[in-house]
Formats: C-alpha cells, structure tokens, sequence
C-alpha cells in the first residue's frame, strides 16, 4: 500500500508549471512523469469486468448480480433513455425475479457534482446495495463516483485525485448504450465543478466495474450522427493508445482489434443502425478501447478535445473527430513506424502498397483515418472560435497531456495554437461554403 500511495503522490505532484511551456525543463518533466504512470499502470492491478455481449447480456448481467447477493438495486441513467423505456430491459428482468429497484434518471451531458450528489442521496436514502449503470460515458461516470462515494461514506469532491477512496466501491455493474467511451472499463471518472464547469478526474482501479453488457439491441436505436460521434472516440482511444510511449504489447492486442473493428464496421452502423452484428462488434471495440487506453493513455487529441468541448459546447466524439487528424499529422514523423506496423495489422495496407516506405504506409492511414470521417458527414466546424481563447486553451491542454499522457511528440503552446488556427480556418472555410450553397439552392 506504501508504494501505491508513493506513486499515486507522484502522479498527484503539479511538475510542470502551465505558465512555463517554453521552459527547458518542460520535455524532461513530462517524460519523467510519462514513466511515473507506466509504473502506476502496471504496479497497481487493474481488474477487468466481465464481459457480456449479445441480446440476452443484461439478463446474464443481473444473474450475475443477484448471485453475488444484491437485493436493492440503483439504476442510474437519463431522462431520455428513460422516456424512451430503455431501462425496462432490466427492470423488467428484475421484477420477474422479485428484485427491488431505485431508477434516478438525472443524470446530465458532462454530469456536475450536484448532479452525483443528488443521485447519492437516493441511493442511500433508499438503502440499495448495488447499482446499474444504463447509458453513455456521462451515466457510466456519474454512477462510478456514486458508487465509490456510497462505499467509502464520503463525497464526490474527496474522491477527485489519484487513489483517494479508502474502501472498495458499492458493486457496479453497466450497460452502455454507446460504442464509445469504453468507461465501462475504465479505471477513472470525470465530474464537472458545477459553477466554472471544469472538469475533475477521480481515478483508483477499484472503481472500474465488475461487469457489462454489450446488448446490441440497446445499441440499435442510436441516431447516426451519435452513432459517427461515438464511433470516431472509440477509434481515437485505440490510436492515441496505440501511438503512447506507454504502449504494451496487451494494450498494442487491443487497441489494434479496435482500430480493424471500427474501420470495418462503423460505416455499416452508421448507414444501417438496425445491423446487430456491427452493433455489437462497435460495443466489443468500445470496450477493447477503453481497456488499451487504460493503461497506455491518450494524447493531445483528447487533451484538446476536451477544452473545446468546455468552451464550445461541442460534444466529446465530434471533437475529437475534428482535431484527430490534425494530431496525426503532427505524430506523423515521430509515429511513422508504429502507424506503418498499425496499418499492416489491421489490413489497412492498400494494394501494391506492401513494400512501401513505412512513412508512405503511414500516410495512407492517417488518410483513410480522413475518409472514414468525411465518410460519416461530421460536422467539422467549430462554431465561435476566438483567437482571444486560444492561449488558454493550450495552457490547458498542454497541462493535460503533461500531467496524464505518454505522447509520441510534446508540443508546445505555439505548435497547439497552429493547430486551434487551422481547425478554425477550416471552420470558416467550411460556414463559407454552407453559405454559398445557400444561396444557390
């Protein structure tokens, strides 16, 4: 427990300055804490839920958890999953089997620690010894922080941190109703401050789940253009993983069958939602996902993501699918082999292209990385941009890598700026043109 605390310390320290990215020391600072969270990864154990995949994976979830003893549950979710009756595929297994049940349907788009709060109360109040997550990343998060709170008596906001909880977490178990996040099977959780709207992470390995499904079913009624959202953050999960100097050959097993699964099949979801089968291979690489970036982390492509999300109201998957091939760009020199040995793994390697450079092989991913996207008719403007932002914005993503990520290539304030200028030119490019058609219609 010692050396846990030591590490989690460590991870915990504020090394680099957000004021000083241009400071000599900033690459040996980020590299040195790079290796402090590899060390974290694989010292402390990460357990992993287990899996359920198919139409009938909700029944055997709550087999699973009345097995281990529950007898009161709470379910989390939102209103809309609510309205539209997607709970009752467990409800109504849990009547059946005459088990109690809380439903607390409050749960928000990027959750506050009001929100948690509340979803705490109920939870307690109604004395239940389980609960079931039902819905998106936001749900999965909101009911982690529930859970670990309710375990270890405590509030939200003690938890925020790297190993705060004391004690295991009330007994979680999820059904995403997403291929996207993968928090399912993730060892951390974000919360946002209810008046700056600032994002705080919890992490501690005991809060990843004990079990999910993957219902395919569930999956079906997603709209397309959440479907496209979703889809291009589990393949940013895998990449980001995938090119993290903390990359292991198990994260490597799983970011790989990520990468081939989305490639293949989110087109097919996103033009036919009603295919089980794809649905449920995006679900299995939602979680595969989820699994590899544990360990390895991400990159500046969430890193930014993330700060335009907060000052843009743009949702998490859109934003990464704007910035992804930006930073692929950027990753390129410093991540040509490994995306040349990505491509060759998941049969992206075009015809006659076999014996080609790795830095040629490199590219026709990162290109076909651009089809896909352009494929799935993202909107890739971000509405508003300031210059004025832009200074903050690095500074925070900057921060956010330094702190959390193992990245191929460490930019600097100057080099996220030149990214955030070409994403809004191309934002203004893109409105120019909407306004063009417009008026020739």
């Amino acid at each position: 427990m010692k050396k846990q605390n030591s590490i989690a310390k460590l991870v915990s320290n504020k090394l680099v300055s957000t004021d000083g990215l241009q400071h000599a020391g900033y690459l040996a600072v980020a590299k040195t804490r790079a290796k402090v969270l590899k060390a974290f990864a694989y010292v402390i154990p990460i357990r992993r839920p287990m899996l359920f995949v198919g139409e009938s994976s909700c029944d055997e979830l709550c087999d699973m958890l009345i097995n281990e003893g529950s007898t009161n549950v709470f379910i989390v979710t939102d209103a809309v999953l609510n309205k539209l009756g997607i709970p009752a595929k467990v409800t109504d297994y849990l009547d059946s089997k005459n088990i109690r049940y809380k439903v607390y349907d409050g749960i928000t788009p990027d959750p506050t620690f009001k929100v948690v709060e509340e979803g705490l109360r109920i939870s307690v109040d109604a004395k239940c010894d389980s609960i079931i997550a039902i819905g998106g990343g936001s749900v999965i998060d909101a009911a982690k922080m529930i859970a670990m709170s309710q375990g270890n008596n405590c509030k939200p906001q003690q938890l925020i941190g790297i190993l705060k909880a004391r004690k295991p977490s009330v007994p979680l178990y999820c059904v995403p109703t997403t291929a996207g996040t993968g928090s399912e099977a993730t060892l951390g959780a974000v919360v946002s401050d209810d008046k700056t709207h600032q994002k705080a992470l919890s992490i501690d390995p005991r809060m990843v789940p004990l079990a999910a499904a993957i219902d395919p079913v569930i999956m079906k009624g997603m709209p397309a253009h959440i479907t496209a959202d979703t889809g291009i953050d589990v393949l940013t999960h895998a990449l980001e993983a995938w090119m993290s100097a903390n990359a292991s050959v198990e994260t490597d097993y799983y970011a790989a069958s990520a990468v081939k699964s989305v490639m293949q099949n989110l087109p097919v979801v996103y033009k036919d939602g009603g295919n089980l089968k794809a649905r449920e291979a995006m679900g299995i690489a939602a979680h595969y996902g989820g699994i590899a970036f544990n360990k390895a982390g991400l990159g500046y492509v969430h890193a930014i993501a993330h700060q335009l999300g907060a000052y843009y109201s743009i949702p998490h998957g859109r934003a990464n699918a704007i910035v992804l091939p930006y930073v692929l760009d950027v990753n390129r020199q410093a991540s040509k082999k490994r995306l040349a040995d990505l491509a060759r793994k998941t049969g992206m390697v075009k015809d006659g292209q076999a014996g080609k450079s790795d830095a040629v092989i490199a590219d026709n991913l990162i290109a076909q990385v651009r089809e896909l996207i352009a494929t799935l008719n993202i909107d890739p403007t971000v509405k508003g941009m300031k210059t004025t932002d832009f200074d903050s914005i690095a500074k925070a993503a900057a921060k956010e890598v330094s702190d959390t990520y193992a990245v191929p290539t460490y930019l600097s304030a100057s080099e996220i700026k030149s990214i955030l200028t070409k994403i809004q030119q191309a934002s203004d490019e893109h409105a120019d043109t909407d306004v063009k058609s417009d008026k020739v219609a």
